[in-house]
């Protein structure tokens, strides 16, 4: 089995989500990826960090863990928060749908996670936190049927 493993824990500093993409992204070159392929991977992980820092903690205090790791030529992400957790998972996932109201934000989070992403699947409990796991399958663009 052809395994490469990374565990991280770092602060909710919105600084640490640009450290969790090169992180990833530096791990995923292993494989081989299209330049395409490691951009979607940098952008998911960032939103998904990003919507950890700014929903599950907000200006309060945490950390958030980055599980990934390769097998073959899948990439799986775990970004797990123990933040306030999300009430409506499957409203949350819808595009545009934002629990800000200052416009800051544009709900886009978990649809690009989803666009950019093989599978992408998110648990939640309030008062808990929230566990996004994503699979990216690398090369599969290049695959001739």
């Amino acid at each position: 089995m052809d395994k490469n493993r990374l565990i991280m824990e770092f602060g909710c500093d919105a600084r640490n989500e640009a450290v969790a993409r090169v992180v990833v992204a530096a791990m995923l070159t292993r494989t081989n990826p299209t330049l395409s392929e490691v951009e979607d991977v940098k952008t998911a992980v960032s939103e998904a960090v990003t919507n950890s820092i700014i929903h599950g903690y907000g200006s309060g205090e945490g950390s958030i863990i980055l599980e990934a790791y390769i097998e073959e030529r899948t990439l799986y992400i775990t970004i797990t928060d123990h933040g306030c957790g999300i009430e409506n998972v499957d409203r949350a996932m819808e595009p545009l749908y934002t629990t800000v109201t200052d416009g800051s934000r544009s709900g886009m989070g978990f649809s690009f996670m989803e666009a950019f992403m093989d599978e992408l699947k998110v648990e939640s409990r309030v008062g808990e936190g929230t566990v996004v796991n994503m699979k990216k399958i690398i090369g599969k663009s290049q695959e001739i049927y």
